[in-house]
């Protein structure tokens, strides 16, 4: 596939040199970019199609055969198919449909057609592959067919779509009122949980919320990453020494920034560095070796990429 694609863009930039419209250098950089390009999309259909592929086991493997539910757009799909007895495969894109189209300008064009992609993916699947029921176990549907979910779910957005309309909705309705994107999903599955104790049951509607926070907390841990990062920053007197600790005995890099005390307005050097939660304890060791006094900030960081975070291991 890529020496068939590569192939192609060389041909096209070669046309495009011949007519005296680019140089070789930017004939170089652009077959460059456009491998990257491809590259990436290879990527994050893979992490689609997995996802996709999760979905359906917590769908057809957990929720579907023991009538239980989700939060969110796909909560909505399952109410309406138990109600009216159409395919949930159906339901599935056409629910979905009017968050997409909300999405090309909200997000972006090309999320919505990953997200169109990825969607009907998720309902050729759910229509066509039969998985029997894993187990009936009304605690462990909940869990595990959350945690399938949400996986898939999250798989998705590391790959640049959605197959749940929820976010979408909740980041145009933000841009439009005060409220956060965290109130707006929080709202609309109060609605969705509502609706599933008068239609349903209230116990039903209770294991759709522990399905939901099974589903979100994995779909946390999957686009946050498995590693949690701390940015830190450090004032000190003594900054160039605590500059070669982080170096030398944490194997970790750091940004020197230049600034001014609020009060004297002297000079003084800014150490930024980012570690995982794991050497937090080793960094304040080190800290309180060099300068018990030094001011700290710490911030949680959702993923990093580059540098020295991840050269070497944790000893």
């Amino acid at each position: 596939m890529k020496p068939i694609f590569r192939y192609i863009l060389i041909e096209i930039f070669k046309l495009e040199k011949k007519k005296g419209k680019i140089t070789e250098n930017q004939f170089e950089n652009e077959v460059k970019k456009a491998r990257i390009e491809f590259t990436h999309l290879l990527y994050d259909f893979f992490y689609i199609i997995v996802g996709v592929l999760s979905a359906t086991v917590g769908l057809k493997g957990f929720l579907l055969p023991n009538m239980f539910i989700d939060g969110g757009v796909m909560g909505i799909s399952l109410i309406v198919a138990e109600l009216t007895k159409l395919p949930l495969s159906i339901l599935i894109f056409l629910v979905n449909l009017p968050f997409l189209i909300m999405g090309v300008s909200t997000i972006s064009r090309q999320f919505a057609v990953k997200s169109i992609i990825a969607i009907t993916l998720l309902a050729v699947a759910v229509h066509f592959l039969s998985l029997p029921a894993i187990t009936n176990d009304k605690l462990l549907i909940a869990l595990f067919g959350g945690f399938f979910l949400g996986l898939g779910i999250g798989l998705a957005i590391r790959g640049g779509a959605v197959i749940d309309g929820t976010e979408v909705l909740a980041v145009f309705v933000s841009r439009k009122s005060s409220l956060t994107i965290g109130d707006v999903i929080l709202v609309f599955n109060i609605m969705i949980f509502s609706v599933a104790a008068y239609v349903f049951t209230i116990e039903i509607a209770l294991y759709a919320m522990l399905t939901y926070l099974s589903a979100s907390k994995t779909v946390d841990f999957v686009v946050s990453g498995i590693e949690e990062y701390v940015g830190v920053t450090i004032i000190s007197y003594k900054n160039e020494e605590i500059r070669l600790a982080i170096l030398e005995k944490l194997g970790r890099g750091c940004t020197i920034y230049s600034g001014k005390r609020g009060q004297s307005l002297e000079q003084v050097d800014i150490l930024y560095t980012l570690l995982t939660r794991l050497e937090l304890a080793k960094l304040n060791t080190e800290l309180d070796k060099i300068d018990k006094d030094a001011f700290v900030i710490m911030h949680s960081i959702k993923d990093a990429k580059g540098g020295m975070i991840k050269k070497r291991p944790l000893e």
